[in-house]
């Protein structure tokens, strides 16, 4: 029967045990206050002796610490038994020597278990041929040792089952620990990425949004009809930058269903942002080479946010640029993608030290790729990409 059945059926056991662990010098007094008791005033009928009083107060006395100090314990009581054999005095107290050996081997190391298990055998050797009739020492011998021997395996199967039960705990812990820094790890990765969407939609649609109010602005004094066109434009940017923005509160807020439900940009709409940046006023390209294959949403929605960000760049940190180059590359599995400007960069800095070419290198090692970017031999910035089979890596 477990010690939870046993809790269960027997309350009063459970509060007993749980005050014997809290309070363990106290309750080894009792016991041995308890074996006291049984083994000497009961003893012969209450024929008790002051010697054999003595000796048996000497032989339970050391239980009051036998879980402090186990082996010390069994010692002392040990050689107590010693003088009582040599003053050939016999005595129920003995049965204390049981309770040591069980400790003993309960508390400590195997080696230690042994020898004390020895010592207890030869004191069963030497009493059963002092003190059993010849013809019942066989028998004699049998029990006694059977009692030490059950007392000894006694012991070391609760030992071996409190250990079994501390690995348990142990074990229970680390998997908690590890499941806090796995889900602690999944936040970070969740933020990081909702850090770069918001950087993403943010930063471009700003930027165009920018550009169009500039160039409105400018227009608005003597061609009204492009000025309306630019800020009109403007308008279209900055409902689709909510839109997204929605999407991304509603993962935050939880609701992840309704964001998920929202579409993702990808290579369909290169059109609608190669447009936006050109109504923004930088003259965009885009160039395919290779043979399309089907991409993952995922890899789509990163060589978008590649683009996205690289053009935003353009905008933001080139000084008069005629224009710009997307170029596409598939070669499957492999996807490339190179953005390039002719525009003079005043602070290369600016354009390093921001966080979309972090987010970049972010997007492309989830699909075991790499980013470079940096000045073009013949002026500019290149921006160039490469993802690999283009499946996300786990």
């Amino acid at each position: 029967m477990t010690e939870d059945v046993a809790a269960v059926r027997w309350p009063g056991v459970a509060r007993i045990r749980a005050w014997s662990r809290c309070h363990p010098l106290a309750a080894d007094a009792v016991l041995a206050a308890i074996l006291m008791v049984l083994t000497s005033v009961l003893w012969k009928s209450g024929e008790l002796s002051p010697r054999a009083l003595v000796f048996g107060i000497q032989l339970q006395m050391p239980l009051v610490w036998r879980r402090r100090y186990p082996l010390a314990a069994f010692g002392c009581m040990a050689v107590v038994a010693c003088v009582q054999w040599l003053v050939s005095q016999v005595l129920g107290a003995d049965v204390g020597l049981l309770v040591g050996l069980y400790t003993v081997a309960a508390y400590r190391e195997l080696s230690q278990a042994l020898l004390a298990y020895a010592v207890l055998e030869f004191g069963v050797v030497i009493a059963v041929f002092r003190w059993a009739p010849v013809s019942g020492r066989l028998s004699a011998f049998v029990a006694l040792s059977g009692l030490a021997t059950a007392a000894f395996v006694l012991g070391r199967n609760v030992r071996t089952r409190r250990a079994y039960l501390a690995s348990l705990e142990d074990r229970a812990r680390r998997a908690e620990n590890e499941r806090d820094q796995r889900a602690q790890l999944a936040a970070a990765a969740e933020r990081a990425s909702i850090a770069r969407e918001m950087h993403d939609i943010v930063a471009h649609n700003l930027s165009v949004m920018i550009a169009l109010a500039d160039g409105a602005a400018f227009a608005a004094r003597g061609r009204p009809a492009e000025a309306e066109a630019a800020a009109r434009q403007v308008s279209s940017t900055g409902r689709q930058a909510l839109t997204e923005m929605r999407r991304l509160l509603g993962v935050l807020r939880g609701d992840e269903q309704a964001a998920m439900r929202a579409p993702q940009p990808g290579l369909d709409q290169f059109d609608y942002l190669l447009t936006q940046v050109r109504a923004a006023g930088l003259p965009v390209s885009l160039t395919v080479q290779g043979r399309p294959f089907p991409l993952p949403p995922t890899t789509q929605l990163t060589v978008y946010r590649i683009v996205q960000e690289a053009l935003t760049n353009v905008l933001k940190h080139a000084d008069s640029p005629s224009g710009a180059k997307v170029l596409l590359r598939y070669d499957e599995p492999i996807v490339e993608v190179d953005v390039e400007d002719d525009g003079r960069t005043s602070s290369p800095a600016s354009r390093r030290n921001g966080h979309g070419l972090a987010g970049m290198a972010e997007r492309t090692a989830m699909f075991d790729g790499a980013v470079e970017a940096g000045r073009r031999p013949g002026g500019g910035w290149r921006v160039h990409a490469r993802l690999g089979d283009g499946q996300a890596v786990s």
